[in-house]
């Protein structure tokens, strides 16, 4: 009886050791790894899991053409939260995470290709809202909804703004509606689509604060050769108008 325990035992831990192993060394070049954050990548069916085919978005299309041009292999998981897949992305070799805005804080922890697009940062109000802002310390006064772990949520941290943070970012659209929050930190045109998807319009820009673009950032450990033919890749796309194309399809 001991020995057929044993023996269940080491069966079952070697199954969750290879399935480790092909979870974190799986025979591609690269383990791409993403979230949630519409229009640029998204699941197909709304879930915040989600592997290959089943991912698209704006992000997402360009990033398979430019593998596709590279002549490089990888794997594609969407998970939650965003803050799993930068840790990820950061901390094990062979891994990358798409879309991250590229900032100074970040610019030395990977190697970055790009831009994939743009990513605006705004306030949002309600309709009705009498806010009028003309720099963002004048928000200062008003509570601000944004995203756990997003580059807006960690900026208006720094600057002492204090936001009110959530895991899902379309949440802020609803909050904002029900007199939550004042105002919304999101991105643009990422915000918009968001608040569409959960039924809320007629929000309104009330300030515009930042212009910051979006890239795959890879692990530093990934080799330069690759980066470089992936840039390659994507200056070419850009030049032949397929990067605009792709964005056609969703805005």
């Amino acid at each position: 009886m001991i020995k057929r325990l044993l023996l269940v035992i080491a069966s079952a831990s070697v199954l969750l050791l290879n399935t480790a192993r092909a979870e974190n060394s799986p025979d591609t070049d690269l383990v791409l790894l993403t979230e949630n954050f519409p229009p640029y990548n998204m699941a197909k069916d709304g879930k915040n899991f989600a592997k290959g085919e089943n991912i698209d978005g704006i992000a997402t299309d360009i990033v398979r053409e430019m593998f596709k041009r590279a002549g490089l292999t990888y794997s594609l998981t969407l998970r939650f939260p965003w803050e799993r897949v930068y840790k990820l992305a950061l901390e094990n070799p062979g891994y990358g995470a798409f879309v991250m805005a590229r900032l100074p804080d970040r610019e030395n922890l990977f190697k970055w290709v790009g831009p994939i697009g743009p990513d605006d940062w705004i306030m949002l109000a309600r309709a009705d809202s009498k806010i009028t802002l003309e720099t963002l310390n004048d928000a200062r006064k008003y509570k601000i909804g944004a995203y756990k772990g997003d580059a807006i949520a960690e900026t208006l941290t720094k600057q002492g703004l204090k936001p009110l943070v959530v895991l899902r970012d379309q949440d802020n659209a609803k909050k904002l509606v029900n007199g939550q929050i004042d105002l919304w930190a999101t991105g643009d045109p990422a915000g918009r689509y968001l608040a569409k998807q959960d039924g809320v319009t007629g929000l309104k820009t009330v300030l515009r604060f930042n212009s910051a673009e979006l890239y795959l950032a890879l692990n530093k450990d990934v080799p330069d050769e690759t980066v470089k033919k992936l840039q390659a890749a994507l200056d070419q796309m850009r030049k032949d108008g397929v990067v605009d194309e792709i964005m056609g399809r969703y805005l």
